[in-house]
C-alpha cells in the first residue's frame, strides 16, 4: 500500500499549501536543542542497520511497544536487532493517532524513499531496502544531516564534560555547526548529598576549581560556562520539575553550600534556596555572555522504581507533572531581573494546561531590548503532536508575537527525526494559511510569507547568534 503522505499532506488549504512549498520547505534547519550523541558527529559514524539508527535510545518508540505488549526482550533486552526491528513493525499500525504513526512513515520517506506503509507484511522488505542504503557513502551522520539542510546541531552537556567531541569535530563544506548546551542539572539534584559530593569532585576536575564554598562552585561553573561559550555554546538548559524561587543571602548560600559538602542533606526550603542560588548564578552568566536560556518544566521522572533499577534513568518512565507553577516561576523570574538584565528566556512546559500561564508570565518580563526575549517554547515532548503543536502555537499568537518565535527543535537522540520540523512547518503553515482562507488575515504574501520563514529558521538565527552560521 503507497504511503499517504501526498506533498499536500496537512495542508487543508490553498493559502496553506502556497506558503508550504513557496516558504517553508525550503528553508534550513537550526536544532537548539536535541540530545544527540556529538561523538557520532564527530566520528561520522555509520549504521549497520535500520534497528540501531532507528529504536536505539528512542524511548518513544519503547513506550508505544511496552503499551502493545511488546516483552522487554524485545525492546532494549538482548534480542538481535532485526527481531526487535519486527516487534517494532507489528506495534506501527497500533500507533494510529499517535505522532509515531506520521513521524515513522515521514521518516523512511525522507531518508530512504520509502512510500510504503509499515507493518508486518511490508517489514521485511522495507528493513532489506533501508540497510542497502545504510551501507552507502551518502548514509554516514553527517550526510544524513545535510540531506535535511541542517544548519545547527546543539547537543546537550553536563558542565563537566570536556567537550572533546565538540574539540575533535572537523566540520567540512556543508556540514553543520555543532555547538554544546549547558546543562547544569547535577548540581541542582542535592537530594542525596554523598552523590552530590561525587559530582563535585568531577566538576573540580573539570573546572580545575577546588570547591570549598558557593563562591567556588560558582567560579568552578563559570569556568566551564567559558569553555562551552568557546566551543560555540550559546545556550543553557535547565530541566525542573518546578522552578525553586527561595530568596537567600550569600551568607546562606555558603551555608548551605558547606551543609552538603560534609554530606549533609539540606530540608526542602534549604535545597530549593540552594538551587535557585545556583540557577540565578547560571541566569547571570547567561545575561552577560548573550546567551539563551531554556527552562524545560513540569515533567515528573523515573516513575516506575523496578524499571529504572533495571533499565536506568531516561527510559521511557517519565510523565507530566502538575506541581504549583505560577508564583515560583514568577518570583523565580523577578529575582532574576533584579539581578541585572535578564537573559533571553524560553519556557518550554510539559503540562499543557500551562501554555497559557507560561506565555501571560512571559509577557510581563518583555523589556523591549529585543524580540521576543521571552516567549513560551515550542511544544515539548508529550505535547509534540498535532493537538499539542497546534495549542501552542495558537496560545503563543493571541498572548504574545507568534512572528518572533524562535521555532521548532527536536529534543531526539535520532538522526532519523528531523522530519519533525517538516511536521512543525506543514502544521504553521495549515494554521496561517487557514487565517487566510476564513479572512482572519490579508492574503499577503509578503507578510505571511516572511512569518513563516521567520519561524522556521530566521528568528533563531538572530536570536541565538550562533558562530559559523549562515543566513538562509
Amino acid at each position: 500500500m503507497a504511503s499517504f503522505l501526498t506533498d499536500d499532506f496537512l495542508l487543508r488549504s490553498e493559502p496553506a499549501r502556497r506558503l508550504y512549498h513557496d516558504h517553508a520547505a525550503a528553508m534550513p534547519i537550526l536544532d537548539f536543542h536535541s540530545h544527540l550523541p556529538p561523538r557520532e558527529v564527530a566520528d561520522n559514524a555509520r549504521f549497520e542497520n535500520l534497528s540501531q539508527i532507528w529504536l536505539a535510545g528512542d524511548h518513544y518508540k519503547w513506550r508505544a511497544m511496552r503499551a502493545n505488549g511488546v516483552d522487554e526482550h524485545f525492546i532494549t533486552g538482548g534480542a538481535a536487532d532485526k527481531e526487535k526491528f519486527l516487534a517494532w513493525a507489528r506495534t506501527v499500525p497500533k500507533t494510529m493517532g499517535n505522532p509515531l504513526y506520521h513521524w515513522t512513515h515521514l521518516e523512511l520517506k525522507r531518508y530512504f524513499g520509502v512510500d510504503e506503509i509499515l507493518n508486518e507484511a511490508t517489514a521485511e522488505s522495507i528493513w532489506d531496502t533501508c540497510n542497502v542504503l545504510l551501507a552507502q557513502p551518502g548514509f554516514s551522520v553527517r550526510s544524513l544531516l545535510q540531506s535535511m539542510k541542517v544548519r545547527v546541531v546543539c547537543t546537550t552537556e553536563d558542565p563537566s564534560d570536556d567537550l572533546r567531541h565538540h574539540a575533535a569535530y572537523f566540520r567540512r563544506p556543508g556540514d553543520p555547526v555543532m555547538i554544546p548546551a549547558f546543562r547544569p542539572d547535577k548540581i541542582l539534584s542535592c537530594a542525596d548529598p554523598r552523590a552530590w559530593q561525587d559530582y563535585i569532585k568531577t566538576l573540580e576536575a573539570a573546572s580545575s576549581v577546588a570547591i570549598g564554598s558557593f563562591a567556588t562552585l560558582v567560579r568552578a561553573l563559570e569556568s566551564r560556562h567559558a569553555a562551552f561559550h568557546a566551543a560555540g555554546g550559546r545556550l543553557s538548559d535547565h530541566g525542573l520539575e518546578r522552578t525553586p524561587a527561595v530568596e537567600a543571602s550569600p551568607r546562606t548560600l555558603e551555608r548551605l553550600t558547606e551543609k552538603l559538602l560534609k554530606g549533609r542533606a539540606l530540608d526542602p526550603d534549604e535545597a530549593e534556596a540552594f538551587q535557585t542560588g545556583v540557577l540565578r548564578a547560571v541566569g547571570r552568566m547567561n545575561a552577560e555572555r548573550g546567551w539563551t536560556m531554556q527552562l524545560h518544566l513540569g515533567a515528573i521522572r523515573n516513575l516506575n522504581t523496578p524499571a529504572r533499577q533495571r533499565l536506568g534513568p531516561d527510559t521511557g518512565y517519565d510523565a507530566l507533572g502538575d506541581e504549583r507553577l505560577a508564583k515560583p516561576l514568577a518570583k523565580f523570574l523577578d529575582l532574576m531581573a533584579q539581578d541585572g538584565p535578564l537573559p533571553r528566556l524560553i519556557l518550554y512546559t510539559l503540562n499543557p494546561a500551562w501554555n497559557e500561564v507560561l506565555a501571560s508570565i512571559a509577557g510581563c518580563f518583555e523589556d523591549g531590548t529585543s524580540p521576543g526575549r521571552v516567549q513560551l517554547g515550542s511544544a515539548w515532548w508529550f505535547n509534540d503532536q498535532l493537538d499539542g503543536m497546534r495549542r501552542q502555537l495558537t496560545t503563543l499568537a493571541h498572548f504574545g508575537l507568534l512572528s518572533r518565535f524562535v521555532g521548532m527543535l527536536t529534543d531526539s537522540r535520532s538522526f532519523l527525526s528531523f522530519p519533525r520540523h517538516e511536521y512543525f512547518r506543514r502544521l504553521l503553515c495549515d494554521i496561517v494559511g487557514g487565517w487566510i482562507a476564513a479572512g482572519e488575515a490579508p492574503d499577503d504574501d509578503e507578510l505571511l510569507g516572511g512569518l513563516v520563514r521567520d519561524v522556521c529558521y530566521n528568528n533563531a538565527f538572530h536570536a541565538f547568534n550562533i558562530p559559523g552560521v549562515d543566513p538562509q
